[in-house]
């Protein structure tokens, strides 16, 4: 049994079709499929079966690609125990993450990791939640969020580590007459003008509740993904919106005032493939993004993520494993 055949069943299984693999992998279609053919040879059982425009794994492709977790895990398993007997992990790690928690987290990441072994490589990733998942399959770490629990939509048979709790706040101007005062109540927001996120996306969630808990519709009137942006149009006039406690600036023109009525925080979790997951650079860099945001929560009054679930990265995703 070819490891590289497993290897690839488990990418269509994860990627859904064979021009995904061949994108991802650097081949052509034809190269992917050529492969295919091979390893349904070599193993004397079809493996695929047409679906549409393109193909579906079968159950005995199932039965593999689920295998070739098991064998990369073991894989990364030796792997992690070769370099603590060389006593410094090292490599490349990649990760991913929403920009608004990348933010707030890299900066300290970078500091620990100077001097060390371990290279990082870092992609913004401003998707829905349920995008968050499939960035697993070409990043190390994915940094990704929720608004209703640490495991983002989507992302069964990964490793989730919970990073943060972090509060969403209401945004407004320094002049708005809500500024005025400590918090602001469900109950206060409903008559406004928003400004909101794309469906899908945590923030959004947070209207939808404040709509469910009050019985009003919302008077969205932009949908926008970029902060930066949304924090310079609430600070120029009378809109309201969501926004992260932890790296939003207030000031002269821009204020935060907590929620009050309806849950008002986004969970920022680490979501792994099992077998990355057990890389010791990948966990060094896991223990250090974990360690970056409790500080922050610290500094910003906040409650970090389960202190059970911070115990230390190599426990954490064993415990996690799926």
């Amino acid at each position: 049994m070819d490891v590289r055949h497993l290897e690839l069943l488990r990418e269509l299984a994860d990627r859904g079709s064979i021009s995904a693999v061949a994108a991802a992998t650097h081949r052509t279609p034809s190269a992917v499929s050529q492969q295919l053919r091979t390893a349904q040879r070599e193993l004397g059982v079809a493996l695929v079966e047409p679906a549409g425009r393109g193909v579906r794994l079968t159950d005995a492709g199932r039965l593999l690609a689920d295998g070739a977790v098991d064998v990369a895990t073991a894989l990364a398993e030796v792997q992690a125990r070769w370099d603590a007997f060389r006593d410094e992990p090292v490599g490349t790690v990649t990760l991913a993450a929403l920009p608004s928690a990348a933010t707030f987290l890299l900066p300290d990441v970078e500091r620990a990791m100077a001097g060390t072994g371990v290279e990082l490589r870092y992609t913004d990733a401003d998707v829905a939640e349920a995008e968050f998942g499939a960035l697993a399959a070409d990043h190390d770490i994915v940094v990704a969020h929720s608004f209703t629990s640490p495991r983002p939509a989507r992302t069964d048979g990964l490793v989730v580590v919970p990073v943060a709790v972090e509060p969403l706040d209401v945004a407004m101007s320094a002049v708005h007459p809500l500024a005025a005062r400590a918090s602001v109540d469900v109950s206060d927001v409903t008559g406004a003008e928003w400004i909101g996120v794309p469906p899908g996306y945590p923030f959004d969630t947070v209207l939808q509740s404040i709509e469910r808990a009050t019985g009003t519709r919302l008077d969205v009137r932009q949908r926008l993904t970029d902060n930066r942006l949304v924090e310079a149009l609430v600070a120029a006039g009378d809109r309201l919106a969501i926004l992260p406690r932890f790296t939003t600036p207030v000031g002269d023109r821009l204020t935060l005032r907590p929620l009050t009525g309806i849950p008002a925080d986004r969970h920022v979790s680490a979501v792994l493939r099992p077998d990355r997951a057990r890389r010791r650079a990948v966990r060094r860099v896991l223990d250090a993004v974990v360690r970056s945001a409790a500080a922050t929560a610290r500094r910003h009054h906040a409650d970090p993520a389960d202190p059970a679930d911070r115990a230390g990265g190599t426990a954490i995703c064993q415990e996690r494993m799926r």
